[in-house]
């Protein structure tokens, strides 16, 4: 593989679904992001296990993320650090609010085409969205070959990979050729722990804005003086992107209706350890053919 390699993972702060409340989304039809605890997207974690992996096998290898959110995104950024990352770039604005998948992988791209990376890694899907459709759209719109369901990479060449991946029918090996784009499933390894000493490095790295909206703090000072601890922020006029292709504007998804589905027990039944209520249950289940 040519070197050195540049490797960029992209990421997606994500609420989490499992506390999705009456307030989740907002009358427009989109994700009311400030109502949800925010996480680092689960397939995305697989997505830089993978690309860490990489980065091992192949001398001199860096990997950044590109994520594409809130402020607050940055908070993926240094998740990532603390596992092995070498840093980020976060694309914040505006004129980002409200894309769907078209828009989104429209913005990824033209932030792609700045950074120039060898290799795309992303996870399937998010699971805010369950499309599956950004990490191929961004291929697309770059025009690289695309390998999708990735579970491993089984060998390093000197300009291609071979990756296996995880079909519903089995498992196959492909060899793509480098630069590509890379999407990741859960099935693939998990993502290795935060280390304490990266934490201790990078816990102070700041995006941009954050040292903006405190530019006097300890904080503030001590990444301004180092540039390991600088996040890369990028609003949109820094990619310059078609802005007709941006935000709700350049999203032709739109959400016609919004329903929080409530799932309640019509009837509850409680039972003692009693052999008499194990028998009467038990007769319950096989007269409703739930057993037998």
């Amino acid at each position: 593989m040519k070197q050195p390699l540049k490797i960029v993972v992209l990421a997606k702060q994500v609420p989490d679904t499992r506390n999705v409340g009456k307030d989740a989304m907002t009358p427009e039809g989109t994700v009311n992001r400030a109502a949800l605890p925010a996480i680092f997207n689960p397939e995305d974690l697989n997505a830089l296990e993978m690309a860490l992996e990489l980065k091992d096998r192949t001398p001199g290898a860096t990997v950044h993320i590109l994520t594409m959110g809130p402020q607050r995104a940055a908070d993926i950024i240094r998740d990532a650090m603390f596992r092995g990352a070498d840093g980020g770039y976060l694309l914040s604005g505006r004129e980002f609010a409200g894309s769907d998948t078209l828009a989104t992988s429209y913005a990824l791209s033209c932030a792609l085409r700045k950074i120039a990376p060898d290799v795309i890694f992303a996870g399937r899907q998010a699971i805010d969205g369950d499309t599956a459709q950004v990490g191929p759209q961004v291929a697309e719109k770059l025009g690289l070959p695309q390998v999708t369901y990735a579970e491993q990479i089984v060998e390093v060449g000197e300009q291609s990979l071979v990756i296996k991946r995880r079909l519903s029918s089995g498992v196959e090996v492909v060899e793509c050729p480098v630069p590509a784009v890379i999407t990741v499933n859960e099935s693939a390894a998990e993502c290795r722990p935060r280390n304490a000493k990266r934490v201790m490095k990078f816990k102070g790295a700041l995006a941009t804005s954050e040292i903006a909206a405190a530019p006097e703090s300890v904080a503030a000072q001590r990444a301004l003086g180092r540039d390991y601890l600088r996040i890369t922020e990028w609003g949109a006029a820094d990619v310059e992107p078609d802005m007709q292709q941006l935000g709700l504007q350049g999203s032709p998804t739109k959400v016609k209706k919004i329903e929080n589905v409530v799932f309640a027990a019509k009837e509850a039944k409680r039972l003692t350890a009693a052999d008499e209520d194990i028998n009467s249950l038990m007769v319950e289940l096989i007269a409703s053919h739930t057993l037998g």
